[in-house]
């Protein structure tokens, strides 16, 4: 059978490389290519919001990597589900948001009676919100009552786009320790990943990354 074809596409580059590992691990087979805009990021931020232009961008990505012969497509950049959900309503192949297989293993873990507490950390401020409100509607949808906390960890993504991985990574486990209780750990973006081990050795309250889920997600859905 031949290896589906997957766009990546990309808000920042930090997320490259941590998708590209998971699925040299998860699914070696699978053809992938890389769509970055890293303006994306900067002009959701300035804007604050999700504008009209940046679903239309969304978009043409999409038409982009439909041009190339995608038979799925993999956006890994958080703050920006609507215009993902958007994108995916109008098109017949696999679209996914970056958090959708995390939110579910994230779910999965809710106890009697049903109600789950939840520790959202992000290294991009802006992508809190939004993934707070995506997290939310699927939790209401599967009758999981949340308590929802956000934390952002300042200038670590700095820190990782200097190549100061370590420093970021530290950053990250260090806000940890002050994190409220909570049933499981989210890291929001998925260029946090790497920071994943040294992050679980101060709690042992589980900790889930986006790419691992997000690539096992999607190779399930292109084999239906």
């Amino acid at each position: 059978m031949e290896a589906p074809k997957i766009a990546l596409i990309h808000a920042t580059p930090l997320a490259m490389g941590p998708i590209s590992n998971a699925f040299k691990v998860f699914a070696p087979d699978a053809e992938t290519f890389h769509l970055l805009d890293d303006s994306l990021s900067k002009d959701h931020a300035k804007a604050k919001t999700l504008t009209k232009e940046m679903y239309a961008r969304f978009e043409d990505l999409t038409q982009y990597a439909l041009k190339t012969g995608a038979k799925g497509i993999l956006f890994t950049c958080s703050a920006f589900g609507m215009a993902i959900d958007e994108c995916a309503r109008k098109h017949a192949i696999p679209i996914l948001k970056p958090n959708e297989a995390m939110f579910e293993e994230a779910l999965s873990m809710s106890h009697a009676p049903l109600h789950l507490s939840v520790l959202l950390v992000a290294t991009f401020e802006a992508s809190i919100a939004s993934m707070k409100e995506e997290f939310l509607a699927l939790a209401k949808s599967k009758e999981i009552k949340v308590d929802f906390t956000g934390l952002f960890v300042p200038e670590a993504m700095s820190d990782l786009a200097n190549g100061q991985a370590l420093l970021h990574h530290q950053k990250i486990a260090l806000a940890l320790l002050n994190a409220p209780p909570c049933d499981v750990i989210m890291l929001a973006q998925f260029s946090m990943a790497d920071a994943q081990n040294l992050c679980q050795l101060k709690t042992n309250i589980p900790i889930l990354t986006s790419p691992t889920s997000a690539v096992k997600a999607i190779m399930q859905k292109l084999s239906h």
